[in-house]
This record gives structure tokens, sequence and C-alpha cells, in this order.
């Protein structure tokens, strides 16, 4: 493999909202504790301790649901700008063992580590330092690039890690379930499925022209990531990833219908924003946006769909599924792509 010698450690903390209220207030530890809003207001679940997680309960839940499985779940506001602290408290620390630092979100990050580092020990230096000086855990993965580091670091939570050395990569790899490929949603896995692909090992028996055809973009990304290949660099500037447009709308939309109608006023718009960009729509892997009238929110995204209105639209009644609830806002969108020119030419 290309990246073989490099060392990317990605370090993401075990249910951090959670986490730092649990710090905060000790006698919530061994209790189911949610942070989100509360069911009578349509609140949602933000993150859970992993008691609550014995239930069931996952974050995006609406509160009311979570509550149904879990009785006597506790659930309290969240404290962003304690949370924000203590993130920049966790980023402190990453940055004492490599410049190459990227931060993807409030809870996550990716290092690299410069080839005479000890990948294993950094990551067992940095759990320890998180948990002594910070009174939270983190979990972290190390491998030859992102995305393997990424899976990596969900193996064995809470407060764990796992390396994967670069000869270990093809048969960690093979064994995958295709689910875990971080873009490969619930819909794209029914997709493969009904093709036999349940596994990398399943994919690889595929030619990425076949895929390509089958699956656009989401068949590049299917392609790389079953043969453990991701090329990304970490990003330690942040630069657009991008381009989307949203309206909000004075009277909240209670139908599905009148949802789905206002994608070609939003996809017009959309377009138009796009032509100011080095890029063309189809390159762009679409997303969705729905704000419902209780201020809640949903994003949906599939590497495998099209921007085109009709995969916008698809993409919308699937996160209009998720909540039956009047909408405040839509907005549509696309991300930029990290697959190269010449794999676009076989769009």
């Amino acid at each position: 493999m290309s990246d073989s010698g490099r060392k990317v450690l990605h370090i993401d903390c075990d249910c951090f909202f959670a986490a730092v209220e649990m710090r905060e207030r000790p006698e919530l530890r061994d209790i189911p504790l949610a942070i989100g809003g509360e069911s009578d207001r349509r609140g949602v679940i933000a993150t859970c301790n992993y008691p609550a997680r014995q239930y069931g309960v996952r974050s995006a839940m609406s509160t009311a649901s979570a509550r149904r499985l879990c009785p006597d779940l506790m659930v309290i506001p969240g404290r962003m700008a304690l949370y924000r602290e203590v993130s920049a408290s966790v980023m402190e620390i990453l940055s004492e063992y490599s410049p190459l630092l990227e931060q993807v979100s409030v809870d996550e990050a990716y290092l690299e580590l410069e080839p005479s580092q000890h990948a294993n020990r950094i990551a067992r230096q940095i759990r320890e330092r998180v948990a002594r000086e910070l009174g939270i855990t983190v979990s972290v993965g190390a491998a030859p690039n992102k995305f393997l580091a990424k899976v990596a670091s969900d193996w064995n939570k809470p407060n764990g890690q796992m390396v994967i050395p670069p000869e270990q990569v093809d048969d960690f790899v093979a064994a995958l379930p295709v689910r875990k490929i971080p873009g490969v949603g619930p819909a794209f896995q029914k997709r493969l499925a009904a093709i036999g692909i349940n596994t990398c090992a399943e994919a690889r028996d595929w030619e990425l022209k076949e895929l390509v055809r089958r699956f656009g973009r989401g068949g590049v990304h299917l392609f790389q990531r079953c043969r453990g290949i991701d090329s990304r660099p970490l990003v330690m500037e942040r630069t657009r990833k991008s381009v989307s447009v949203e309206r909000t709308y004075a009277q909240d939309l209670t139908q599905h219908d009148a949802c789905l109608a206002e994608v070609n006023d939003l996809y017009q718009r959309w377009r138009q924003r796009v032509a100011r960009t080095a890029w063309q729509p189809e390159a762009l892997a679409p997303f969705v946006k729905v704000k419902f009238a209780d201020f809640t929110q949903t994003t949906l995204a599939d590497v495998s769909e099209q921007a085109t209105p009709e995969g916008f639209r698809r993409l919308l009644q699937d996160a209009l599924q998720r909540d039956d609830k009047p909408v405040r806002l839509l907005g549509i969108g696309g991300r930029f792509p990290q697959i190269s020119e010449q794999q676009l030419s076989l769009f």
C-alpha cells in the first residue's frame, strides 16, 4: 500500500457530553443519563452514557422514544460552553504529540505521527493523560490511514485502543462488514446486500467500472475502502468542504408532499452557488437538512446518491420519515469529493 508508512491516530471522546457531565456530577456515573431536550418539547437525545445505551438509547433518538426504552432515564440540557472548553483541553494535549493535528468535531480528531514514533505507546499515553488531567476517557485507533484509524477507534470502546499494522490491513479489511465503512448508510447497505455484498471481501470481487456503473461515486468510495485505500491527508486549516442552500418558511410545512415540492426551487438556487466553485453538481455528494417546528433537526447523506432533483427528493423523503412533525426549514447541499480527477472521469 502506498500509505503503509503512515501512522495515523483517530482519537474519539467516549460519550463526550455525558462524560463531562458525569465528571462534574459523579453521582450521575452509574445511572442512565442522556443529554438532550425533554420529551414534552419534542426533544432529541444528543448523546447518552453507556448505562443508557444498554437499554437501547442512542443519539438522535427522540427523548420520548428513549424514555419508553428506559423509564428511569435522566435527561439534562447540554452546556456547550463547558464542552468546548473541555474539547480545547483535549486538543491541547494531542498537539503535544504531533503538529499534524486535524480536529474533526468537538469530540474527535486525527493525529499523524512521525515514522519513529510508536503508535501503540502514544495511544496509551494519550488515553492516560486525558483521563488523569481531564477526568474523561477517549478511545484511540491507529492505522496507516484515516479510514482505518477511525474504524479502529470504535473497536474497543469505551476507553480502549486498537492498532492495525500495515501487514494486517488486508486481512482486517477483508473481514470488515461494509456497514463499517463511513459513508455507507442503511440505504446503500440494502442495495449492496441485494447483489450479495455484505463484507469488504465480497465487494472486492467486483470491478471498479461495474461498481461505478451501479453506484456512481459510491462505487469508487466502496472500491477504495474495501481495499483499505484512503490517501486523504490531514487537514490542519479549515477549508470549504461543501456548498448548500436552505430556506426557513413563514408557515410550517405539515405535509411531506409540500416539502418535496420545494426541492426544485432549492435545487436551482443550489446550482447557482455551485457554479461559483470549481466543481460540477454531478461530482458532489448530496445531503439534505430538515429542521422541525420544535427546532430539532436531522441531516441525511448517501455517497451512492446523485446530486439531482430526484436524488435530493429521495434523500428528503427518507429524512422526513425520521420524525412526523411540522417542518420550519429545508436545506440541500453537496460535499466536495475526496477522489481524483482520473476517477471522476469514470462517471
